[in-house]
């Protein structure tokens, strides 16, 4: 199971990646997935993720650090990095006198495709 985890596609639900792992282990229920995630969150190698959508989704937390853009039409998740923005919330929390644990940065709205749709169905 942490091996097709690992190997996977990002931003995976319980559900989905319990049916990955039927396909070579068809004993593994949504149970195991979810104890077995649950524990690689609490030691820091998953993250959990909301994406507002109702459904908990994992995905790895050995690679760099990077945030996300979500479309609220289609669901598709936009993983990006941007030392701009890093460096702003440093100046951010040193100016406050805050230490940082962690962060983490969403922001919703619509992916290229669905905005165009969006302008051409408001064109008809």
């Amino acid at each position: 199971m942490i091996e097709t985890f690992f190997r996977g596609r990002t931003h995976v639900t319980v559900e989905e990646l319990a049916r990955a792992v039927r396909e070579g282990s068809p004993g593994v229920g949504n149970v195991t997935v979810y104890r077995t995630l649950k524990l690689l969150s609490r030691m820091g190698y998953v993250k959990e993720l909301d994406f507002g959508d109702g459904a908990r989704r994992y995905e790895s937390n050995l690679s760099a650090h990077h945030d996300h853009l979500v479309c609220t039409v289609c669901g598709k998740v936009i993983e990006f990095e941007d030392h701009e923005i890093e460096k702003l919330q440093n100046l951010v929390t040193r100016r406050h006198g805050f230490l940082p644990e962690a962060h983490r940065l969403e922001i919703f709205g619509r992916c290229r495709r669905c905005a165009s749709l969006a302008g051409e169905a408001g064109r008809r």
